[in-house]
């Protein structure tokens, strides 16, 4: 694919190459934002104002996405980012920092739905499972390099150098997109009815398709146990097996492993196994890695059992998305990933606001167990809902319709 799809290849150079820069300035802003402030409470607001805007983007501005050229929109914000990030080497307080960060998540909040609506027109449809995997792999392969690469330089030379890398990469991206025909990644522009009417029309689209319907809930209760993991991690490493930060870095890292196999496999799988069938069982990996992480005696079998969690999160997350395009009309499918996005980072928020207290109350083991849980729900979820899902065979038809 890579080497005969000349407009995804562009693509993809482009994602993988800010994916890496983007991971490297979360590490610098954190970093920057500490030495600043000494205090967590800016922190959590750094997170929170680059978090927010991808729940309040798809509930308030997702028509855009299908309304406006989708390549002037991903161009767009790189150029957005750009600005951001060449500006933050010139910045002297904290709240700038986190007012500049908030411009960001939202661009990140456009960015990332419009790339998504316009991989199917890309590429074609045989294709498209180990192309949305293809991708998903290096969004996973750059959130395990990009905050390696950028606690090194951060360490060694300060946050400025980082901004002025994830700009050059914003740049790198903007110059390979143009490259891009504007046709090739929408194949046709929703004809607006006025703007609350197009939001309707969104929402309406979750009610008439099981497919939609599945992913939103199987995958919603998936979003609620990754907020209690990634809160309670860092406590698992440090309570519950007594290794400290070292251990919680080999525990991030063995997770991105999985991710990255599990990516990368998802579209081999589809070859000759219908996905609807697939998906449900996707959750069990994620789930029993889990699980076998709770009650693990050491940070090693713990960090085995992490990278199954992450091989199971790696298969679940790109079938997810492929469901998605393949089941949603070009003309409605940016709508689709901005809803969809928006309502699982709001209960992925939640998840996070609640992690602290069960933490405290019951300890990362139990978390993790209730996380467990919750994975398994998603995947029985997605056994009975996906029964509703038809044949892609209908799909033309019923879209006609």
């Amino acid at each position: 694919m890579l080497r005969t799809a000349a407009s995804f290849r562009l693509l993809f150079l482009a994602t993988l190459g800010s994916g890496v820069g983007t991971w490297m300035a979360t590490i610098a802003l954190t970093a920057d934002i500490t030495d600043r402030t000494h205090s967590p409470w800016w922190v959590s607001a750094l997170f929170i104002v680059t978090f927010v805007p991808a729940v309040l983007v798809g509930f308030v501005a997702g028509p855009l996405v299908d309304r406006l050229s989708r390549k002037k929109l991903i161009i767009a914000a790189d150029v957005v980012r750009i600005g951001v990030f060449v500006a933050l080497p010139f910045v002297g307080s904290a709240l700038a920092i986190l007012l500049l960060a908030g411009v960001a998540g939202v661009a990140n909040s456009f960015f990332r739905p419009a790339v998504l609506a316009g991989v199917p027109n890309l590429i074609a449809k045989d294709d498209l499972a180990h192309g949305t995997s293809l991708l998903q792999a290096t969004d996973w392969a750059a959130t395990t390099l990009g905050p390696v690469l950028g606690g090194v330089i951060v360490s060694t030379w300060g946050p400025d150098l980082v901004y002025w890398i994830n700009a050059a990469t914003f740049l790198l991206s903007v110059l390979l997109l143009l490259r891009i025909p504007g046709r090739l990644l929408q194949s046709e522009q929703a004809i607006t009815r006025g703007h609350w009417r197009d939001i309707a029309d969104g929402l309406g689209v979750f009610r008439r398709s099981a497919a939609l319907l599945t992913v939103t809930v199987a995958f919603g209760f998936a979003m609620l146990a990754t907020g209690l993991i990634n809160v309670s991690e860092i406590f698992l490493a440090e309570r519950a097996l007594h290794t400290g930060a070292s251990g919680y870095g080999l525990l991030w890292t063995a997770t991105g492993v999985g991710l990255v196999i599990g990516s990368l496999i998802s579209g081999a799988l589809l070859e000759t196994r219908e996905l609807t069938d697939v998906y449900p069982l996707a959750f069990l990996p994620w789930a029993a890695g889990i699980f076998a992480a709770a009650i693990s005696q050491n940070v090693w079998v713990a960090a085995l059992a992490m990278v199954v969690a992450g091989f199971g999160n790696g298969l679940t997350f790109p079938m997810t998305v492929l469901i998605i395009q393949r089941y949603t009309e070009d003309r409605l499918r940016g709508r689709a990933f901005t809803l969809i996005i928006s309502a699982h980072n709001l209960l992925l928020g939640i998840a996070m606001v609640a992690a602290g207290a069960l933490t405290e109350l019951s300890g990362p083991r139990w978390t993790y167990v209730v996380a467990a849980a919750l994975l398994g729900a998603g995947g029985f979820t997605a056994l009975v809902l996906s029964r509703g899902i038809p044949a892609e065979a209908e799909l033309p038809r019923q879209q006609a319709a």
